[in-house]
């Protein structure tokens, strides 16, 4: 790697805050054990973890005047393995730890290895670059429809936009799918019902008491994403309708299942009709 220029004391600063961070960071002795790994004195070792930290590693820029071994140690730290039974901190640590290196031009890549990328001038950016909710999603391996609907809110995690945008999506593909133009529950009876009559979408062959009973639950589920979500987000001010990230990841993964057995489901109707 060729020569990095010294970072920023603040830089420094925020990345000690984030590992040593008294709540979910490293215990000092693993402090001690990844200072040694890469090969960087302890000058402070009576101090608290976050400034144990900051000493260690603002004494090594100033030896080797450059930040080289700065990135290394995030490696020495961040590396999967060590990580392997802490999932969800790894990904927030990283998020954290890319908000501030970004302002470096280097990103933390989800292999832990450090990479560039085009460095950032304002907090705004550097958000954008590190979105924890996308980041979460993708690692849930989301159905591609729900990032389409919700691609330029999820930049700036806006999770209210992104929830209301995310439902819109379900009512979006059913109405391609059967070419109804209802909303709302009208629409899900209109699309699903099977009362004495050939539904537009089954997600099963509805040939047992226990595949039908699958149908209507289908279509209370949707009913269910439609009435909770949907209607409070586009009728509630955003001020008025608070939503934090677990929420919304799990809003997502719900509207995630809801669009793969959508994806799945027969078109009955046009079959019978023998439009298809």
């Amino acid at each position: 790697m060729a020569t990095i220029s010294k970072f920023d004391l603040t830089v420094i600063e925020s990345i000690s805050k984030i590992l040593g961070d008294t709540s979910n960071g490293f215990t000092g002795s693993e402090i001690t054990s990844v200072l040694n790994a890469s090969k960087i004195d302890d000058i402070a070792s009576g101090s608290t973890k976050w400034k144990r930290l900051n000493s260690a590693l603002v004494n090594k820029q100033n030896i080797d005047k450059c930040a080289n071994n700065i990135l290394a140690f995030i490696e020495h730290a961040m590396k999967p393995s060590r990580h392997i039974n802490n999932h969800e901190w790894f990904n927030n640590t990283r998020f954290e730890l890319n908000k501030v290196l970004s302002f470096t031009g280097y990103t933390l890549q989800e292999n832990g290895k450090i990479s560039t990328t085009i460095k950032s001038y304002t907090i705004s950016e550097a958000a954008a670059k590190a979105s924890k909710l996308k980041e979460h999603l993708l690692i849930r391996k989301v159905h591609p429809d729900v990032l389409l609907y919700c691609k330029e809110e999820l930049l700036v995690d806006n999770y209210f936009h992104v929830v209301f945008e995310a439902t819109k999506s379900v009512a979006d593909k059913i109405r391609i799918k059967t070419d109804l133009n209802s909303d709302g529950a009208t629409l899900v009876d209109d699309a699903f019902s099977i009362k004495d009559k050939v539904p537009h979408l089954a997600i099963n062959t509805l040939q047992t008491e226990s595949e039908q009973s699958e149908q209507k639950g289908f279509m209370n589920l949707i009913k269910g994403l439609f009435g909770t979500f949907r209607n409070t987000t586009a009728h509630a001010p955003k001020i008025k309708w608070s939503i934090e990230i677990q929420d919304a990841l799990d809003i997502l993964s719900m509207v995630s299942l809801i669009h793969r057995r959508l994806d799945n489901a027969i078109e009955a109707r046009k079959m019978y009709e023998g439009k298809i």
